[in-house]
């Protein structure tokens, strides 16, 4: 008799996210997670409205609505000029949280839905398919055993030692550029998103929850930012937003920014027999424009209607659930693609064509996409 229906390996927004759907459908879940305690690095902030129907079907919307900020809308501009706006509409709202209270809220869920599912400190060292089922080899705090299940689920990250094990590939695709990113306190405590493509690069502003701000800046110093990251200070960051946009941001003391590269990569296979990548394992979206984190949710849906289609019924069939997981990536890091390029460094020629493309795409039946721009946060 096989130990569970499903093993997740990775307890992210994602792996949660599919634990909670599964627990609650009265599946035998086992979530894995290398870490002990609650990851609060500052990372992703954007629910989108798929994303947020998501988390309703999870159990949790109503708790997310109640800490979220709804962006009223957001602002594009360009030395000093407007060149689009858009307004979010209330039915359909684009919400801010920071990725460790969703993480919080989604941990207490799967609480309730399967109270000893979650295995903290449990390392994922190797991954065998049986054929029948799947045997995965863990070390928890010290002492291995072998978990079995009908399927195991990696949603351990970029960096997924799942994907390893298995030999799958992890091929790269276009769009790469270094960012520095702070959160600090925001006076004016708004709720719109403005977006300064200026011809130093990109500078981007996102209200958070409790009166704060994202600040994020494109690194126009051709790597520097993570080549090197403790040259940067907030007064670095500080005064290369100044130079950008005019703006004059008052940093306390201790601030520092978080550098980081935005890269672009597919795994070659989102389905190995019994074994399903799922979230950044499956695919690396860059943070501007790429809305990942919800992309991973949407799969996690997806996948939970899957796995419970197919348990105890032979061979499982899982092509269908890779073809739209695949085409949605290639899609999303399309647009991300599009959104770092529009973010770059330019020449005053290229600058005013960049303008006027803005201007167009925030007009007429091209709005969708202005908003999606407005609204690039997969942080």
């Amino acid at each position: 008799m096989l130990d569970h229906d499903v093993v997740i390996v990775g307890a992210g927004p994602v792996g949660l996210m599919l634990g909670c759907l599964l627990a609650q459908r009265g599946l035998d879940v086992a979530v894995c997670e290398r870490r002990t305690g609650a990851d609060e690095r500052s990372r992703a902030i954007g629910i989108h409205p798929p994303g947020l129907e998501a988390l309703d079907a999870a159990g949790i919307g109503d708790r997310v609505r109640s800490e979220a900020l709804a962006l009223e809308g957001g602002d594009v501009l360009s030395r000093g000029r407007t060149l689009a706006s858009v307004d979010f509409r209330p039915e359909r709202p684009v919400l801010v949280l920071p990725q460790y209270r969703t993480g919080a809220l989604l941990r207490e869920r799967l609480e309730q839905a399967a109270p000893a599912a979650l295995r903290s400190g449990c390392d994922a060292l190797a991954v065998r398919d049986e054929g029948d089922f799947v045997r995965l080899t863990v070390d928890v705090g010290g002492v291995r055993r072998e978990l079995t299940s009908s399927f195991l689920v990696a949603a351990d990250g970029v960096r997924s030692g799942i994907r390893e094990m298995l030999g799958v590939g992890w091929q790269p695709r276009r769009g790469v550029a270094e960012y520095l990113m702070m959160d600090i306190a925001d006076p004016e405590a708004d709720s719109r998103a403005r977006l300064h493509c200026e011809p130093g690069g990109l500078v981007e502003s996102f209200p958070l929850p409790g009166g704060t701000r994202r600040w994020v800046v494109r690194d126009a110093s051709g790597g520097a930012a993570t080549a090197t990251r403790t040259r940067w200070n907030a007064a670095d960051m500080r005064a290369a937003i100044e130079e950008r946009t005019g703006i004059g941001l008052t940093v306390p003391d201790g601030v520092r920014p978080t550098a980081f590269r935005a890269a672009q990569h597919l795994a070659a296979h989102t389905v190995v027999g019994r074994v399903i990548l799922l979230g950044d394992a499956a695919h690396e979206i860059s943070p501007i424009g790429g809305q990942g984190m919800n992309l991973g949710w949407l799969d996690a849906v997806r996948l939970t209607e899957r796995i419970e289609q197919s348990l105890g019924r032979g061979t499982p069939d899982f092509r269908g659930f890779e073809r739209r997981s695949r085409r949605a990536a290639r899609r999303t890091q399309s647009r991300a693609r599009f959104y770092m390029a529009m973010g770059a460094p330019a020449q005053p020629l290229g600058l005013h064509a960049r303008e006027l493309l803005i201007r167009a795409l925030g007009s007429g039946a091209r709005s969708v996409r202005m908003a999606d721009m407005i609204t690039m946060r997969g942080l």
